[in-house]
Protein backbone atom coordinates (compact mmCIF):
# COMPACT_ATOMS: atom_id res chain seq x y z
CA UNK A 1 0.00 0.00 0.00
CA UNK A 2 1.17 3.52 -0.82
CA UNK A 3 -0.35 6.68 0.60
CA UNK A 4 0.36 9.10 -2.26
CA UNK A 5 3.47 10.94 -3.41
CA UNK A 6 2.96 14.26 -1.61
CA UNK A 7 2.09 13.81 2.05
CA UNK A 8 2.08 16.60 4.60
CA UNK A 9 3.58 16.28 8.06
CA UNK A 10 0.74 18.31 9.53
CA UNK A 11 1.12 20.93 12.25
CA UNK A 12 -1.27 20.59 15.17
CA UNK A 13 -3.67 23.57 15.33
CA UNK A 14 -4.21 25.04 18.78
CA UNK A 15 -6.63 27.72 19.91
CA UNK A 16 -5.55 30.99 21.49
CA UNK A 17 -5.19 29.23 24.85
CA UNK A 18 -3.03 26.38 23.53
CA UNK A 19 -5.72 23.66 23.41
CA UNK A 20 -6.63 21.53 20.39
CA UNK A 21 -8.98 23.45 18.11
CA UNK A 22 -11.39 21.29 16.09
CA UNK A 23 -12.47 24.15 13.85
CA UNK A 24 -8.90 25.08 12.98
CA UNK A 25 -8.06 21.42 12.39
CA UNK A 26 -10.85 21.16 9.83
CA UNK A 27 -9.83 24.35 8.06
CA UNK A 28 -6.19 23.25 7.90
CA UNK A 29 -7.12 19.83 6.52
CA UNK A 30 -9.25 21.48 3.83
CA UNK A 31 -6.42 23.90 3.00
CA UNK A 32 -3.87 21.11 2.65
CA UNK A 33 -6.07 18.91 0.47
CA UNK A 34 -7.01 21.89 -1.69
CA UNK A 35 -3.30 22.56 -2.23
CA UNK A 36 -2.24 19.12 -3.41
CA UNK A 37 -1.72 17.03 -0.29
CA UNK A 38 -2.44 13.35 -0.96
CA UNK A 39 -2.06 12.13 2.62
CA UNK A 40 -1.83 13.53 6.14
CA UNK A 41 0.77 12.49 8.69
CA UNK A 42 -0.53 13.54 12.10
CA UNK A 43 1.25 13.90 15.46
CA UNK A 44 4.73 13.59 14.07
CA UNK A 45 7.65 15.93 14.66
CA UNK A 46 5.90 18.83 12.92
CA UNK A 47 2.75 18.04 14.87
CA UNK A 48 4.59 18.70 18.17
CA UNK A 49 4.00 15.14 19.31
CA UNK A 50 6.26 15.43 22.40
CA UNK A 51 3.86 18.00 23.87
CA UNK A 52 0.63 16.13 23.07
CA UNK A 53 -0.88 13.91 25.74
CA UNK A 54 -2.07 10.39 24.96
CA UNK A 55 -5.68 11.57 25.03
CA UNK A 56 -4.92 14.59 22.84
CA UNK A 57 -3.34 12.37 20.21
CA UNK A 58 -6.42 10.17 20.06
CA UNK A 59 -8.66 13.24 19.82
CA UNK A 60 -6.44 14.67 17.07
CA UNK A 61 -6.56 11.43 15.08
CA UNK A 62 -10.34 11.36 15.28
CA UNK A 63 -10.70 15.03 14.33
CA UNK A 64 -8.45 14.68 11.29
CA UNK A 65 -10.25 11.53 10.14
CA UNK A 66 -13.57 13.37 10.40
CA UNK A 67 -12.23 16.46 8.66
CA UNK A 68 -10.61 14.53 5.81
CA UNK A 69 -13.83 12.54 5.25
CA UNK A 70 -12.09 9.84 3.26
CA UNK A 71 -10.55 12.23 0.76
CA UNK A 72 -6.97 11.32 1.72
CA UNK A 73 -5.39 8.70 3.99
CA UNK A 74 -4.57 9.65 7.56
CA UNK A 75 -1.32 8.27 9.01
CA UNK A 76 -1.01 8.56 12.79
CA UNK A 77 2.30 9.14 14.50
CA UNK A 78 2.14 6.59 17.31
CA UNK A 79 5.82 5.88 17.89
CA UNK A 80 7.77 6.55 21.07
CA UNK A 81 10.81 5.18 22.88
CA UNK A 82 8.65 2.85 24.96
CA UNK A 83 7.57 -0.23 23.01
CA UNK A 84 4.69 -1.13 25.32
CA UNK A 85 3.28 2.41 25.22
CA UNK A 86 3.70 2.53 21.45
CA UNK A 87 1.75 -0.71 21.04
CA UNK A 88 -1.07 0.60 23.22
CA UNK A 89 -1.41 3.88 21.29
CA UNK A 90 -1.09 2.12 17.94
CA UNK A 91 -3.91 -0.30 18.81
CA UNK A 92 -6.13 2.59 19.90
CA UNK A 93 -5.35 4.48 16.69
CA UNK A 94 -6.35 1.42 14.69
CA UNK A 95 -9.72 1.29 16.51
CA UNK A 96 -10.32 4.97 15.75
CA UNK A 97 -9.89 4.25 12.05
CA UNK A 98 -6.56 5.66 10.88
CA UNK A 99 -5.27 4.37 7.55
CA UNK A 100 -1.74 3.71 8.74
CA UNK A 101 0.77 4.52 11.46
CA UNK A 102 4.19 6.11 11.50
CA UNK A 103 6.72 4.76 14.00
CA UNK A 104 9.68 6.97 14.82
CA UNK A 105 12.97 5.34 15.79
CA UNK A 106 13.08 5.14 19.61
CA UNK A 107 14.89 8.20 20.92
CA UNK A 108 17.01 8.91 23.99
CA UNK A 109 17.55 5.29 25.10
CA UNK A 110 19.78 4.60 22.03
CA UNK A 111 18.94 0.96 21.18
CA UNK A 112 21.23 -1.01 18.90
CA UNK A 113 20.04 -2.30 15.51
CA UNK A 114 18.63 -5.51 16.99
CA UNK A 115 16.69 -3.47 19.54
CA UNK A 116 15.34 -1.23 16.78
CA UNK A 117 14.30 -4.25 14.73
CA UNK A 118 12.56 -5.95 17.65
CA UNK A 119 10.76 -2.70 18.59
CA UNK A 120 9.35 -2.12 15.10
CA UNK A 121 8.53 -5.81 14.69
CA UNK A 122 6.61 -5.98 17.97
CA UNK A 123 4.54 -2.89 17.19
CA UNK A 124 3.77 -3.87 13.59
CA UNK A 125 2.69 -7.35 14.63
CA UNK A 126 0.24 -5.90 17.17
CA UNK A 127 -2.00 -4.37 14.48
CA UNK A 128 -3.21 -4.96 10.93
CA UNK A 129 -2.43 -1.44 9.76
CA UNK A 130 0.23 -0.48 7.20
CA UNK A 131 3.32 0.78 9.01
CA UNK A 132 5.73 3.55 8.02
CA UNK A 133 9.16 3.56 9.66
CA UNK A 134 10.47 7.04 10.49
CA UNK A 135 14.25 7.34 10.48
CA UNK A 136 15.41 10.73 11.78
CA UNK A 137 18.84 10.41 13.43
CA UNK A 138 19.15 14.17 14.05
CA UNK A 139 16.32 13.91 16.60
CA UNK A 140 16.35 10.28 17.74
CA UNK A 141 20.16 10.04 18.00
CA UNK A 142 20.06 6.59 16.35
CA UNK A 143 20.20 5.71 12.67
CA UNK A 144 18.08 2.83 11.39
CA UNK A 145 20.61 1.34 8.99
CA UNK A 146 19.89 0.08 5.49
CA UNK A 147 20.40 -3.50 6.70
CA UNK A 148 17.73 -3.03 9.38
CA UNK A 149 15.27 -1.37 7.00
CA UNK A 150 15.77 -4.21 4.50
CA UNK A 151 15.08 -6.77 7.23
CA UNK A 152 12.00 -4.83 8.39
CA UNK A 153 10.67 -4.64 4.81
CA UNK A 154 10.19 -8.41 4.95
CA UNK A 155 7.41 -7.94 7.54
CA UNK A 156 4.12 -7.89 5.64
CA UNK A 157 2.60 -4.69 6.98
CA UNK A 158 5.79 -2.59 7.10
CA UNK A 159 5.29 -0.91 3.74
CA UNK A 160 7.44 2.23 3.66
CA UNK A 161 10.06 4.39 5.33
CA UNK A 162 10.29 8.12 5.86
CA UNK A 163 14.02 8.65 5.40
CA UNK A 164 15.30 11.80 7.09
CA UNK A 165 18.89 10.72 7.57
CA UNK A 166 20.06 13.01 4.76
CA UNK A 167 22.29 10.16 3.57
CA UNK A 168 21.59 9.58 -0.13
CA UNK A 169 23.92 6.57 -0.22
CA UNK A 170 21.84 4.91 2.50
CA UNK A 171 18.60 5.85 0.73
CA UNK A 172 19.88 4.38 -2.54
CA UNK A 173 20.88 1.15 -0.79
CA UNK A 174 17.43 0.83 0.79
CA UNK A 175 15.72 1.35 -2.58
CA UNK A 176 18.02 -1.16 -4.27
CA UNK A 177 17.65 -3.92 -1.68
CA UNK A 178 13.99 -3.72 -0.65
CA UNK A 179 11.05 -5.21 -2.64
CA UNK A 180 9.60 -3.12 -5.46
CA UNK A 181 6.42 -2.52 -3.47
CA UNK A 182 8.33 -1.09 -0.49
CA UNK A 183 8.19 2.71 -0.71
CA UNK A 184 10.84 5.24 0.29
CA UNK A 185 9.74 8.78 1.12
CA UNK A 186 12.02 11.75 1.57
CA UNK A 187 11.76 13.10 5.10
CA UNK A 188 13.36 16.39 4.07
CA UNK A 189 11.80 18.82 1.61
CA UNK A 190 15.18 19.96 0.33
CA UNK A 191 16.21 16.55 -0.98
CA UNK A 192 12.87 15.50 -2.44
CA UNK A 193 14.09 15.82 -6.03
CA UNK A 194 17.42 14.02 -5.43
CA UNK A 195 15.57 11.16 -3.71
CA UNK A 196 13.11 10.91 -6.60
CA UNK A 197 16.09 10.80 -8.96
CA UNK A 198 17.52 7.70 -7.27
CA UNK A 199 14.20 5.88 -7.17
CA UNK A 200 12.34 7.30 -4.17
CA UNK A 201 8.57 7.59 -4.31
CA UNK A 202 7.65 10.94 -2.77
CA UNK A 203 7.97 13.20 0.26
CA UNK A 204 6.54 13.72 3.72
CA UNK A 205 6.58 17.50 3.42
CA UNK A 206 6.50 20.48 5.74
CA UNK A 207 6.74 23.08 2.96
CA UNK A 208 3.48 21.76 1.47
CA UNK A 209 1.65 23.72 4.17
CA UNK A 210 2.41 26.89 2.19
CA UNK A 211 3.66 25.76 -1.25
CA UNK A 212 1.75 22.51 -1.68
CA UNK A 213 0.74 23.06 -5.28
CA UNK A 214 4.29 23.92 -6.25
CA UNK A 215 5.63 20.80 -4.51
CA UNK A 216 3.06 18.69 -6.36
CA UNK A 217 4.01 20.41 -9.63
CA UNK A 218 7.70 19.66 -9.06
CA UNK A 219 6.99 15.99 -8.43
CA UNK A 220 4.71 15.75 -11.45
CA UNK A 221 7.28 17.48 -13.69
CA UNK A 222 9.93 14.96 -12.67
CA UNK A 223 7.63 11.96 -13.13
CA UNK A 224 6.61 13.10 -16.63
CA UNK A 225 10.19 13.57 -17.75
CA UNK A 226 10.36 17.36 -17.55
CA UNK A 227 13.57 17.31 -15.53
CA UNK A 228 14.50 20.93 -16.24
CA UNK A 229 11.16 22.22 -14.95
CA UNK A 230 11.44 20.03 -11.86
CA UNK A 231 14.97 21.32 -11.20
CA UNK A 232 13.88 24.93 -11.72
CA UNK A 233 11.04 24.51 -9.22
CA UNK A 234 13.36 22.79 -6.76
CA UNK A 235 15.78 25.72 -6.80
CA UNK A 236 12.98 28.29 -6.51
CA UNK A 237 11.52 26.50 -3.48
CA UNK A 238 14.78 25.98 -1.59
CA UNK A 239 14.85 29.41 0.14
CA UNK A 240 11.39 28.79 1.60
CA UNK A 241 12.32 25.27 2.65
CA UNK A 242 15.38 26.63 4.46
CA UNK A 243 13.41 29.38 6.19
CA UNK A 244 10.86 26.90 7.50
CA UNK A 245 13.72 25.29 9.44
CA UNK A 246 15.75 28.39 10.23
CA UNK A 247 14.19 28.26 13.71
CA UNK A 248 12.94 25.23 15.65
CA UNK A 249 10.16 23.59 13.65
CA UNK A 250 7.21 24.02 13.42
CA UNK A 251 7.37 27.62 14.72
CA UNK A 252 8.16 29.11 11.26
CA UNK A 253 5.48 27.02 9.53
CA UNK A 254 2.84 28.01 12.05
CA UNK A 255 3.84 31.67 11.77
CA UNK A 256 3.54 31.61 7.99
CA UNK A 257 0.22 29.77 8.04
CA UNK A 258 -1.17 32.34 10.45
CA UNK A 259 0.15 35.10 8.18
CA UNK A 260 -1.66 33.75 5.10
CA UNK A 261 -4.92 33.38 7.01
CA UNK A 262 -4.85 29.69 7.94
CA UNK A 263 -5.04 30.06 11.72
CA UNK A 264 -3.20 27.33 13.63
CA UNK A 265 -2.17 29.12 16.81
CA UNK A 266 1.29 29.15 18.38
CA UNK A 267 3.68 26.38 19.35
CA UNK A 268 3.74 24.88 22.82
CA UNK A 269 6.62 25.18 25.25
CA UNK A 270 9.44 24.32 25.24
CA UNK A 271 9.18 25.73 21.69
CA UNK A 272 8.55 29.46 21.43
CA UNK A 273 7.03 31.66 18.71
CA UNK A 274 9.27 33.54 16.31
CA UNK A 275 10.64 36.91 17.32
CA UNK A 276 9.55 39.94 15.31
CA UNK A 277 12.86 39.87 13.42
CA UNK A 278 12.62 36.16 12.63
CA UNK A 279 9.04 36.55 11.45
CA UNK A 280 9.99 39.53 9.27
CA UNK A 281 12.75 37.55 7.55
CA UNK A 282 10.46 34.58 6.96
CA UNK A 283 7.79 36.81 5.43
CA UNK A 284 10.38 38.60 3.29
CA UNK A 285 11.60 35.33 1.76
CA UNK A 286 8.05 34.13 1.16
CA UNK A 287 7.03 37.44 -0.46
CA UNK A 288 10.07 37.33 -2.74
CA UNK A 289 9.14 33.82 -3.82
CA UNK A 290 5.58 34.90 -4.58
CA UNK A 291 6.82 37.84 -6.63
CA UNK A 292 9.17 35.65 -8.69
CA UNK A 293 6.89 32.67 -9.21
Amino acid sequence: MVFGRLLTAMVTPFDDHGALDANRIKKLVDHLIDHGTEGLVVAGTTGESPTLSHEEKLTLFAEVIEASAGRVPVIAGTGSNNTKTTIELTKEAEKIGVDGVMLVAPYYNKPNQEGLYQHFKAVSESVHLPVMIYNIPSRSNVNVTADTIVKLSEIDNIVCVKEASGNLDQVAEIIERTPDDFVVYSGDDGITLPILAIGGYGVISVASHVVGREMAQMIEAYLTGNIKQAADLHRQLLPIMRQLFAQPSPAPTKALLNKIGVEVGDVRLPLVPLTAGEKSELERVFSRYQENS
